[in-house]
């Protein structure tokens, strides 16, 4: 990773990884199978809302990623049993209450929302360009789920050179297995791991 102390405020971004209704709230058609109790115990949207605040603070680049679907799920591209399950609960719907983000992590103006229908949000978005306009070099990360859209983007950023960190504490899983597989075996071959209040020092 590059000399933190070269890289300026503006040059880091804090992307926030599907924190949307669905999959943090408990009646959320995702988060109602457990991953909004773990995100709950765990308070990830109080330390994300941390980090949120900090970016905030200092002017680094925000953005906000969630998956979201045509009615019709034409735009599904994945044959994954993961999209049979979301058709089947008829979740994560763009223009309903489950891709909208809860309260605490509403985006405000001049940050970027970022719609997505897979796992890794540089695929078939404008999120890597958006990042290279803005002079990103390196990418904070935070979000659900951990071994899933925080893995997926970390791989992602650093194939495209960024400096990666992931926040720790402001990322679960359903299963807290999978969560320490990626966080101690996984995620530190593309990232610095971190937490809230490290990032905020």
């Amino acid at each position: 990773m590059p000399n933190e102390t070269s890289i300026t405020a503006s040059e880091v971004a804090l992307l926030l990884l599907d924190l949307q209704n669905e999959m943090v709230d408990p009646a959320g058609k995702i988060g109602s199978a457990g991953l909004a109790t773990v995100v709950s115990e765990r308070c990830i949207l109080e330390n994300a809302r941390k980090a949120l605040d900090f970016a905030r603070g200092r002017g680094h680049t925000v953005a906000h990623v969630r998956l979201g679907f045509r009615p019709d799920y034409a735009d599904a591209l994945s044959v994954a049993p993961r999209i049979a399950r979301l058709k089947e609960n008829k979740a994560a719907i763009l223009g309903t209450w489950g891709t909208e983000f809860p309260a605490s992590l509403t985006p405000v103006e001049g940050e970027l929302v970022v719609t997505k229908q897979c796992v890794n949000p540089f695929f078939n978005t404008g999120l890597l360009n958006w990042l290279l306009h803005k002079g990103v070099k390196h990418v904070v990360l935070c979000g659900v789920v951990t071994n899933l859209v925080v893995e997926a983007t970390a791989r992602a950023a650093d194939d495209a050179g960024f400096a990666v960190t992931v926040l720790e504490d402001a990322c679960a899983a359903p299963n807290p297995e999978w969560h320490a597989f990626s966080i101690e075996k996984i995620l530190p071959l593309f990232a610095a791991i971190k937490s809230t209040q490290e990032f905020a020092a």
